[in-house]
């Protein structure tokens, strides 16, 4: 019985075993960037006058900056896109909004004595591709 005392009782024993801690901090992550993330690049890509085929992305925007027009499709991210191929055509068209809209009532009222409201266009005008070579047609 003492015997078993003895074991019981007895403190555990301690290694020396030296433990090292960490001698500078860990450097977080920035959760803010402060502006410097890259751009979206958003913009017009063909300019008026070029050819392009169909399914072309004709201009990028997060707003609706410019409308599109003939044989030309909008996604759902407002990226204009052409339907056929053809030559690009920038046009501005002058704009009256119906009359009880909420652009007649908003708009409208804050601008100037005889200003006029303009929008943008592309459009595509289909055409066939001159000086293009046998080969790319033939695919």
């Amino acid at each position: 019985m003492a015997a078993l005392r003895r074991l019981l009782l007895t403190a555990p024993q301690t290694s020396l075993v030296a433990i090292r801690c960490a001698s500078k901090k860990s450097g977080g992550s920035s959760k803010n960037l402060g502006g410097r993330s890259p751009g979206k690049r958003y913009g017009f890509k063909k300019v008026d006058g070029a050819f392009v085929h169909a399914g072309n992305i004709l201009a990028t925007q997060r707003l609706i900056r410019w409308h599109p027009g003939a044989h030309v499709g909008m996604g759902r991210n407002n990226t204009l896109y052409a339907l056929e191929d053809g030559i690009v055509r920038y046009t501005k068209e002058v704009y009256v909004p119906p009359p009880r809209s909420t652009e007649s009532r908003e708009v409208i009222c804050h601008l100037p004595k005889g200003a006029v409201l303009y929008k943008t266009f592309i459009s595509v005008v289909p055409t066939t591709e001159v000086g293009s070579f046998k080969l790319v047609t033939m695919l």
